[in-house]
């Protein structure tokens, strides 16, 4: 077992699955030398696509076959190179779609809504989709508006689309190669500030998980604490916090948003009969509404002994650019230990 970030353990999966599968090729912007906007593919460049470099005259150029143009850098259209990776994905190819920063799906919705999400069911299941598109996104970084939000809920809203969102290492490295071989699209979500996030992955393991499955990040039996991507993170530390006031904390890491496992939720809250749901997506008509109509739709209701709570991003505003603001527009570690020892009075 090697420690390692999150975005190693992307890069490595994606250098991996190139490796594997000639047909996986990456397309986004700045991908190649400048390892795209956060540094995750730096190196695959020189390792598979031998494409000339800027220096070479335009009519020199030879004709590559695909297979040796396998980063492609678009102009600054998401609408147009996301078009392209749904017809290569339809014609045979494993394409992973990066964008900058998952706000900017808004420029490409009509491929990712209207054509990856429904051509399978539309053709009669004579077309695959395997194409995966990487949501780097999430604030923290003092983006702003149009940098930062959490646009997850959008997208598990639309039939035909997966969405992951790990927290960790592990997860985020089986997951992605799970579905860059997935015939699905897959709406994969990176946290910015869950890049630097470390933990254990196997060395030299051909590994990949399940695209639909939630898992028990730590025990407990007082309470249990919902979320997903980086907000999983703050939960664990919230959970060591309370443990020091005797307050024993289990967190459920939903990690695949759509579908949903709703047995883990059902399970886990018949368990402890006590619930919060915490994410970063601005809570109303969030992941955590859904959570709470699996709750209440089921058996676990009935064992509940306290409402069910949610705690997501502010309702009324975007997030603000100025570093306070932003910090209070999501749960933090100490606000959601605050929400608990209410919910436990």
């Amino acid at each position: 077992m090697s420690e390692i970030q999150v975005m190693q353990a992307i890069h490595d999966a994606l250098r991996e699955e190139m490796l594997r599968d000639e047909k996986v090729f990456i397309i986004g912007e700045d991908i190649g030398i400048y390892g795209g906007c956060f540094g995750v593919t730096r190196g695959l460049k020189e390792e598979f696509d031998l494409t000339p470099d800027e220096n070479t005259p335009i009519g020199q150029w030879p004709e590559p076959p695909i297979k040796d143009r396998r980063l492609i850098e678009p102009p600054i259209v998401e609408g147009g190179f996301t078009g392209i990776a749904v017809g290569a994905a339809m014609y045979g190819y494993r394409p992973v779609v990066e964008y900058m920063f998952s706000d900017f799906v808004t420029c490409a919705m009509d491929h990712v809504v209207n054509q990856a999400a429904k051509q399978r069911f539309m053709l009669g299941g004579q077309c695959k989709m395997p194409l995966v598109i990487r949501f780097p996104g999430g604030c923290g970084t003092g983006a702003a508006a149009q940098h930062s939000q959490s646009l997850e809920a959008w997208m598990c809203h639309v039939p035909g689309l997966i969405c992951v969102a790990p927290s960790n290492p592990y997860d985020a490295k089986g997951l992605l190669k799970a579905a860059i071989r997935s015939d699905n699209p897959i709406c994969f979500y990176e946290h910015k500030l869950g890049y630097r996030v470390k933990g254990e992955v196997p060395d030299g393991e051909d590994y990949t998980l399940p695209l639909n499955k939630a898992k028990v990040a730590r025990e407990g039996k007082d309470i249990t604490l919902i979320s997903y991507s980086y907000t999983t993170v703050k939960c664990l530390e919230a959970a060591k916090q309370l443990e020091a006031e005797g307050i024993d904390v289990e967190v459920l890491d939903l990690i695949c948003i759509n579908p949903i496992d709703r047995q883990a939720i059902i399970d886990s809250v018949k368990k402890t009969g006590k619930v919060l749901i915490a994410h970063e997506g601005v809570q109303k008509c969030g992941v955590g509404a859904e959570v709470a109509g699996i709750i209440a739709d089921s058996e676990a209701f009935y064992y509940l002994d306290r409402p069910i709570v949610r705690f997501g991003g502010c309702d009324d505003m975007p997030i603000p650019y100025n570093k306070e603001l932003e910090y209070s527009y999501i749960p933090q570690v100490e606000t959601i230990c605050d929400k608990i020892r209410d919910l436990l009075k």
